[in-house]
């Protein structure tokens, strides 16, 4: 009986096979189908980005290209007309750049702070400050552009980088507020109190203790600042003029031009070149980004 136990169970120390039930099939033909549908379009515009306009002309989208080239890349970076200047992406790149670093270091800065003190500096009127924040973060953008507008022409920022750098800056606090906030709170309490018995003040503790013990929700803000600021259109074709527009709007400019022969493989390479940044940031920090989220990021 023993060995027609063992002769069952196959060699010794070898584990029995796990068969694929109905439940799992399902659960990876939903997987396949989510993937091919996201995978498509991008293999449709990487392999169109390499192909030439009389190759394109064909009408055969999912094939690869039979000669490759990477003229399309350098005339979107370069060449390309966005308006009166045909001079690609690349000015609106550094636009884009300029925009995006201040922005991002600001308002993380401003609501790690926030959510720091709103936790262990708690003061009055503290949850009505937190009420109108998180409120803030629920106004459609729309309806306070106007306002806006004005605001900065006001303060003589309207139409500069600096103007859209205020205007992100304001707009991403109240969501990053509560990140910080709600990840500060799963911290042990006992850190923040030993530190106020060895002498330590407001910033002390905020540079020494909580910063460092806090990177993976830096990262997890500094993600959703880039991708947001990165990719955002309407406060860069609002706020600014065509002198320092953003990536995106140049980018539109070079996609709904109206003027010339429609290059599709033009297009294609400068919408990959668009989304490249924020791209390459999330496969740099993606394992930290998911580290913040499940360390409390969503908590509270």
């Amino acid at each position: 009986m023993g060995d027609a136990t063992a002769a069952m169970s196959g060699p010794s120390g070898a584990k029995p096979r796990r068969r694929l039930s109905g439940r799992n099939i399902m659960v990876y033909g939903i997987l396949i189908v989510m993937c091919m549908y996201y995978i498509l379009p991008l293999w449709v515009m990487v392999m169109t980005s390499l192909k030439g306009m009389p190759e394109i002309r064909l009408g055969n989208i999912f094939a690869p290209p039979v000669e490759i080239t990477f003229q399309p890349w350098v005339k979107a970076w370069s060449e390309a007309c966005t308006g009166l200047n045909c001079d690609g992406l690349s000015r609106g790149f550094w636009n884009s750049v300029q925009i995006l670093i201040p922005s991002v270091f600001l308002s993380i800065a401003v609501a790690s702070v926030n959510g720091y003190a709103l936790v262990n500096w708690r003061f009055k009127g503290s949850d009505l400050f937190f009420t109108i924040l998180i409120f803030g973060s629920f106004i459609p953008y729309q309806v306070m552009l106007y306002p806006i507008v004005i605001l900065l022409r006001e303060m003589g920022l309207y139409g500069g980088l600096w103007g859209l750098v205020l205007v992100h800056t304001v707009f991403g606090m109240p969501i990053l507020t509560l990140l910080f906030r709600n990840y500060f709170s799963s911290i042990p309490e006992e850190l923040f109190k030993a530190a106020r018995v060895d002498g330590a003040g407001f910033w002390g503790i905020y540079f020494r203790i909580m910063m460092p013990m806090s990177l993976p929700i830096f990262v997890v803000a500094m993600i959703l600042q880039v991708t947001g600021i990165w990719n955002d259109f309407l406060f860069g074709v609002v706020f600014t003029k065509p002198d320092v527009y953003p990536m995106t709007v140049q980018l539109n400019n070079i996609v709904n031009s109206v003027q010339g022969v429609k290059e599709y493989n033009v297009n294609m390479a400068a919408t990959m070149l668009t989304g490249l940044v924020p791209l390459v940031i999330y496969f740099i920090s993606g394992k930290l980004f998911v580290r913040g989220i499940a360390a409390g990021a969503v908590k509270g």
